[in-house]
């Protein structure tokens, strides 16, 4: 039986911007990688249950993602978590630094973002403001889906797709946790109610990932270069890739452990 490994790992501290590309990861039971997916740009309105910094999970339509803003992705965002420290540039110009555990640095990066997506985006999108909402002492996460912690790729899938459109596929176009080698391309949706070992930690398998425009937009450019997204359903007939779990027993994961 061939040995299945973790080749990349990923966290994304905010919502929506630039994944940090890792070698390794504490898992939480019942909650998934603290720090992933801590902040979110959401889209500020006047209702005062959502006008504190820390706001409850809340569906994906509530804030900025590069599904429908995918000039976020010409942006390279480093978030330190060991200062709360913020780091925005492009093209390798800083453009800003903020701290965003403090009101002061939250209000820098909101103004920023807003401004941003003012003067890059169409302007047939309505343009809203955005608040950073989140806390970085890893209470905080907004996933796409309230109940799952994990999302898994493998790189035969991922070649696989670069197979058949002739370019590479970069990882991370799907936003990933977890890369695995070692598996044939779609192996992992045969995963689904199976549970596995993976460093310290131990997780279930639950559902395919469904997936959405954001495929389409390169990760470093933020232009929508490739239609991924319908070649998935003219091609497969489906728009699933990778797999979703959840973490049953916390412990730590280290690149080039293997799933057991």
């Amino acid at each position: 039986m061939p040995t299945i490994r973790v080749k990349q790992l990923f966290t994304h501290p905010i919502k929506g911007l630039t994944p940090q590309l890792i070698t390794r990861v504490d898992l939480l039971a019942g909650h998934g990688i603290p720090g992933d997916r801590a902040f979110a740009l959401m889209y500020d309105t006047a209702d005062a249950e959502t006008a504190a910094p820390i706001v409850p999970w809340m569906k994906k339509k509530s804030f900025a993602m590069q599904c429908d803003r995918p000039e976020l992705a010409a942006l390279t965002c480093e978030y330190e978590a060991s200062t709360g420290v913020l780091t925005v540039r492009r093209e390798e110009i800083e453009l800003l630094r903020a701290d965003a555990n403090t009101a002061i640095g939250r209000t820098q990066i909101s103004q920023f973002f807003s401004h941003y997506l003012t003067t890059v985006s169409d302007q047939k999108i309505e343009q809203r403001p955005l608040r950073l909402v989140g806390s970085g002492d890893g209470t905080t996460r907004y996933p796409d889906r309230n109940h799952v912690h994990l999302s898994l790729i493998s790189t035969a899938t991922l070649e696989n797709l670069s197979q058949i459109t002739g370019q590479f596929i970069d990882s991370r176009r799907f936003r990933p946790n977890i890369v695995v080698e070692g598996i044939s391309a779609w192996e992992e949706f045969d995963w689904i109610g199976q549970e596995f070992e993976v460093g310290t930690a131990r997780i279930a398998i639950k559902a395919r990932l469904p997936r959405c425009l954001n495929i389409d937009v390169h990760p470093d450019s933020g232009v929508r270069d490739l239609p991924l997204f319908s070649l998935l359903q003219k091609t497969f007939n489906h728009k699933d890739a990778g797999v979703l779990a959840t973490v049953i027993q916390d412990g730590t994961v280290t690149l080039g452990d293997c799933l057991l």
